[in-house]
Formats: structure tokens, sequence, C-alpha cells
């Protein structure tokens, strides 16, 4: 009997679909950047978000894409984390916690509608694979 589990792994994309979707979220980026916005590649910094401002990276799956996502303030985000630990009753959360998702959710808007004003056709993907994130589907036809 194998000693490593069996996991049906989804396939990469393939060489010429990774060319095209880092071209595109360069240009996520630029676009991003020029309307004033702190934005920087995710997925080539190399470790966990840490920088504040839009975080574009590419899911290199089969299924994956551009994606973009805003990372608050470390204050901001080790605050909220503290408060999970703590324990959290959702159906009432602490306003500090309120405060940080509503920062999320308000520049998850706001980002879609930069990228869709720049020229990009964007949508929510499934908010359980990616949260809060916005994909970018490729330039708007």
């Amino acid at each position: 009997m194998s000693s490593h589990p069996d996991f049906d792994l989804p396939p990469l994309a393939p060489p010429g679909t990774l060319a095209a979707w880092d071209d595109l979220a360069d240009r996520v980026c630029r676009a991003l950047v020029r309307a004033g916005l702190p934005a920087h590649r995710g997925d080539r910094d190399g470790g966990p978000a840490s920088r504040p401002g839009a975080e574009v990276h590419v899911d290199r799956l089969a299924g994956g894409g551009v994606h973009v996502d805003w990372t608050v303030d470390a204050g901001l985000r080790t605050a909220a984390l503290e408060l999970f630990e703590r324990g959290v009753d959702f159906a009432d959360p602490p306003p500090l916690l309120r405060h940080h998702g509503t920062v999320r959710a308000l520049m998850r808007d706001a980002l879609s509608g930069i990228l869709a004003s720049a020229g990009f056709e964007v949508e929510e993907p499934d908010p359980h694979t990616y949260g809060t994130a916005v994909h970018v589907k490729g330039d708007r036809p």
C-alpha cells in the first residue's frame, strides 16, 4: 500500500494561457496604479499578503485566471485575526471586525468598477475559493 494518498489535483493551465494571464495581470496592476491605487503582483512577491493595497495574482490552475484582492494594513488585519482567535459571535461581531469586512467588501466593489472602467471584463468568483477577490476575465469585448 502506498504511503502517499492519491489526490485528484486539477491540471495547470497550458503555457500559452499562463503567458496570457501573466500579461493580463501586469496590465491590471498598471491600470490600478494609474487610478492611484497601490497595486502589486502578489504571486511574484513569494509570500503571504503583507503589503496593503490591491494584490493581483494569477491562479495557475486550469480554471484559475487573474484575481485581484484588497489587502488591509497589517494593524487592522492583525487586530481582526486576534478577535477571531478569541472567538467571535457572528450574530453580533465586534465593530473592528465589521469594519474589516466592510473595507474589504467596499474595496472589492471599487476594484470591480475601476477595472471595468479601464476596459476589463470582471466578475465575482466563487467566494468559497477566492473570498472577496475580483476575477478579471480579460479585456472587455
